[in-house]
């Protein structure tokens, strides 16, 4: 790691000149690819990671591996529209998540780019450090068996590596609030919030008085303890604090999958925003809690028909005065309260037509705000740009991936479709650009989870490397998701393998009636969750896949209600949620017999891409052997790929890159025979 300024001049001007590239008039157009890019273009590392405006406005961080092969976090100066400083940069770690403090210093947490999920030290330790570096970098919590060079410690040694970083107050302080996980056999147990001064390394217990199995901690814009979520054989409850010093009460209690409201927010005034939800669908909407009544007030704030609330307040520094709100529909939109922004939204929805334009911006109320725009599309993986009202003047910061160009990407649209039984869903389709009309192969990705919305309407990887190749992509937001409403959610209760994977297949039933897949050319592919429906799609719907691609599958459901060493699954979850959203193992095991892939191996006729991760807890690699030898014993073998090094997902660029490629490989020869 490079510590002090003096020993580092040679390694920074030119960091910081690769740096500079991104910013202002020395900004150089990057050349774009004239055919369609390769892999590595999709799946190698963003050219911007993260982008951070300081509290003033004055300063920006800018998390990049701009000029060396670990990414480090650079700072501008906005005035000068030039960089400072790299602030910090490691030689055998790469900054992850940055915040700014104050003005004058920053806090990251670290990982390893160059390693696998399976060897990631899953407690990425908390740093400090100046805007300009030149203190040095100081190490506040540990992280989890040292990979990376340390960060000065006189004075208090780092807290224990079971910290993480939960909430960064207002007010220009010199303190975050960090939160300590206790667990027992790596199941979560309580959370314990701590204030740390990040310029001392001292910390505060914050959770005096709180009452026990705290799985979620809310704060106000002060950073003072108000909301606590707690969790504890299978039913939770909700705890306020009105004031600081105050008791907690608890103010709903409640088993778990039934709470009667979602805590979202609390403003400079101490408000609480809550979610619930109303109507035939389900679908939640956001309302201030009425504390006198003990419930969530009657009138609505803010609602999104056919979509749940998906979003929250938008306030200048956390928890302060709301200056609107934002939401994702199928796209992303905000409404703000502010003039000001509101005008500034018009002029950037003007010069970055098609585009989702976010702003963020510090001292918002005043002429001469700062804001970042970060625009995105279902085309373009985004860019950023900084608008300065002193001079009303715009400039582009980079885009999140050059080598992406995004006149040669796909449309993402969706529909809402009705199944079999009437139910209605979302059905997200991506029809490859430039393609000559008529039916195409086409590829339907399930997305994992299950109980996750699957996307919204932004540039996704996966897919568009796939529209690329000339598939049609169709992914169905099937029963069980969240995201569209209670009862669409509800609805895949105990379904898994059944009116699920229907809603798979009418998906695609609905795409070759309209006359965009060709019938004959289909594959199935997902990971975790969506492996599983993959299997299940050539179980139960053999006539409608040419193949199926499996990554991370759970292959055995009931193993997923076992406890076992190698999985993450907690008590609660296991004992609790699962029965409940899976199936009893006891009451229901002939159900989750008939929909267990490995055990229906023999009806399986159709080529299968089955790859895993050996350091994977959370569908552990118990489920890929089981599956591969039952495939092989039916007479129908498996590609198999093993990545040692990889856990729940594919987490080395390297990796993703390779199993992309060989995807596209094996897709290639099912669905465009020679």
């Amino acid at each position: 790691m490079i510590r002090t300024i003096g020993r580092r001049v040679a390694v920074l001007m030119a960091a910081c000149g690769a740096a500079a590239m991104m910013l202002g008039a020395q900004a150089q157009v990057v050349p774009q690819p004239a055919t369609v890019p390769a892999a590595q273009a999709f799946f190698g590392r963003a050219d911007i990671e993260s982008v951070r405006l300081s509290p003033s406005g004055r300063w920006l961080a800018v998390s990049t591996a701009a000029g060396g092969a670990r990414t480090g976090v650079f700072v501008f100066d906005l005035e000068t529209m030039k960089p400072l400083a790299l602030a910090a940069r490691f030689s055998d770690a790469d900054i992850d998540r940055v915040e700014w403090v104050n003005d004058d210093m920053l806090v990251f947490s670290i990982r390893d780019n160059q390693l696998g999920g399976g060897d990631q030290r899953f407690w990425p330790g908390l740093y400090s450090v100046g805007r300009d570096g030149k203190g040095g970098v100081r190490q506040l919590v540990d992280v989890h068996g040292s990979f990376v060079t340390s960060g000065r410690t006189t004075g208090r040694p780092p807290l224990s590596f079971n910290h993480l970083l939960l909430h960064v107050p207002s007010g220009g302080g010199n303190e975050v609030i960090v939160g300590e996980f206790s667990y027992r056999d790596a199941r979560p147990l309580d959370i314990v919030a701590k204030r740390l001064d990040v310029a001392t390394g001292r910390a505060t217990n914050l959770a005096l008085g709180s009452p026990p199995n705290v799985r979620r901690w809310m704060f106000d814009a002060a950073g003072e303890p108000r909301l606590v979520e707690t969790r504890s054989e299978g039913r939770g409850a909700y705890h306020w604090r009105g004031e600081k010093g105050g008791n907690w009460s608890q103010v709903a209690e409640f088993p778990i999958l039934q709470a009667p409201w979602s805590p979202r927010a609390i403003d400079s005034s101490g408000a609480l925003y809550v979610t619930v939800s109303r109507g035939a669908e389900g679908t939640s909407e956001l309302r201030r809690f009425d504390f006198a009544a003990g419930r969530p007030a009657a009138d609505s704030l803010v609602s999104t028909p056919g979509f749940d609330f998906w979003g929250g307040i938008i306030s200048e520094n956390q928890g302060g005065q709301a200056l609107g709100v934002r939401v994702t529909t199928d796209g992303q939109t905000t409404a703000w309260f502010e003039p000001k922004l509101q005008a500034l939204q018009q002029e950037a929805d003007k010069r970055l037509p098609g585009h989702n334009n976010r702003i963020t911006c510090s001292r918002c109320r005043n002429d001469d705000m700062t804001a970042v725009v970060f625009s995105w599309s279902d085309h373009d993986p985004g860019q950023y740009f900084i608008y300065r009202g002193s001079d009303k003047s715009w400039r582009k910061l980079g885009n999140v991936r050059n080598a992406i160009d995004p006149a040669l990407m796909s449309p993402t649209d969706m529909e809402r479709v009705r199944m079999r039984d009437g139910l209605v869903i979302p059905v997200w389709v991506t029809r490859p650009a430039r393609q000559a009309a008529g039916p195409r192969p086409a590829v339907v990705l399930v997305h994992g989870g299950p109980w996750v919305r699957g996307r919204s309407w932004q540039w996704d990887a996966d897919v568009q490397f796939l529209a690329s190749r000339g598939y049609v992509v169709i992914e169905p937001e099937f029963r069980g998701s969240v995201g569209y409403g209670d009862k669409l959610f509800r609805a895949g209760f105990k379904q898994w393998g059944q009116a699920m994977q229907d809603d798979v297949q009418d998906a695609l039933n609905w795409a070759i009636g309209k006359g965009w897949v060709d019938k004959e050319r289909a594959c199935i592919a997902g990971a975790s969750y969506g492996g599983y429906a993959a299997l299940m799609g050539l179980v139960r719907h053999p006539e409608s896949y040419r193949c199926a691609v499996a990554w991370v599958a759970v292959t055995d459901p009931r193993l997923l209600l076992k406890w076992s060493f190698a999985s993450d699954t907690s008590d609660d979850a296991r004992e609790y949620d699962l029965p409940a959203l899976l199936g009893d193992p006891v009451k229901d095991l002939a159900m989750l017999e008939s929909v267990t892939p490995v055990l229906h191996a023999q009806r399986i006729k159709a080529p299968v891409l089955l790859a895993m991760g050996a350091a994977d807890r959370r569908v552990p690699l118990e489920h890929g052997h089981r599956m591969r030898s039952a495939l092989t014993e039916a007479g129908n073998p498996p590609e198999w790929l093993l990545y040692n090094d990889e856990g729940h997902g594919f987490f080395k660029a390297e990796n993703r890159i390779d199993f992309m490629q060989r995807m596209e490989s094996f897709l290639s020869k099912q669905l465009h025979p020679r």
